[in-house]
């Protein structure tokens, strides 16, 4: 039994896709992840094994062999958590192949099930818009993801943005149980207060200091060394 979802790599600015490929056959009790993956990514396995657990599934007592293709390129990173999840689920027939299909996937699995936030959604979903695919991610980052730009793909039979607030409401959604909203473009609400010179007492010579660095775009530690420069006494 084996499946295939895709996911990206992230190479600086560059995003790369990758392959996370999920083959269950015979052998002995085994789960392994190879490709060129970090720490992080190798530590999916438990994630994904307490996930299931949580959602009261049991992995087969197979060996399960997880290939990040391509295989030279290094992987890191916890997104590639709900990919391994789904390829092992497709693999399993518990959910069909096809309903993976078209997707980049990204996500973490928490061992309750619920998925938590990823960096690099944003540049996940424009390479995905660019390559005509859909973005599958945790419902915190839907609202990132719909900055991708998807107006190619309004018009599919599947939404171009599946964002879930765990994997049992993500199953439940390709299996065509649960239907999920589909996520529009947000702001991030930036309601923090910050400290405001004004409230300061005195220090005049300070915050003349601040202002003119502020609108001139100086150098605040040398524009203070210049000050102070300036008022040494000439010997």
């Amino acid at each position: 039994m084996q499946a295939t979802v895709r996911t990206v790599a992230f190479q600086g600015i560059d995003v790369l896709p990758v392959d996370v490929q999920v083959l269950v056959a015979p052998g002995t009790i085994a789960f392994a992840v190879v490709g060129l993956a970090d720490k992080a990514v190798g530590e999916s396995r438990e994630r994904v094994r307490a996930c299931f657990r949580a959602l009261g599934l049991a992995l087969p007592p197979q060996r399960i062999t997880v290939n990040l293709s391509p295989a030279d390129l290094a992987k890191e990173g916890s997104h590639y958590d709900l990919p391994i999840a789904l390829g092992l689920l497709a693999a399993l027939g518990v959910l069909p192949r096809e309903s993976v299909e078209g997707f980049v996937v990204l996500g973490e699995l928490a061992l309750d099930g619920s998925l938590c936030r990823v960096p690099g959604v944003l540049p996940a979903a424009i390479a995905a818009q660019a390559a005509g695919r859909g973005v599958i991610c945790p419902a915190v980052c839907g609202g990132e993801a719909a900055w991708g730009g998807f107006d190619s793909l309004a018009d599919t039979d599947r939404p171009p943005i599946i964002a879930a607030p765990s994997l049992l409401a993500l199953i439940n959604h390709l299996r065509g149980q649960q239907t999920l909203p589909t996520p529009e473009a947000l702001m991030a609400d930036d309601r923090e207060t910050y400290p405001d010179l004004s409230e300061i007492k005195g220090q005049e010579s300070a915050k003349r200091v601040l202002e003119i660095a502020a609108a001139g775009g100086h150098n605040l530690l040398n524009l203070a060394q210049w000050t102070q420069m300036q008022r040494r006494p000439a010997h």
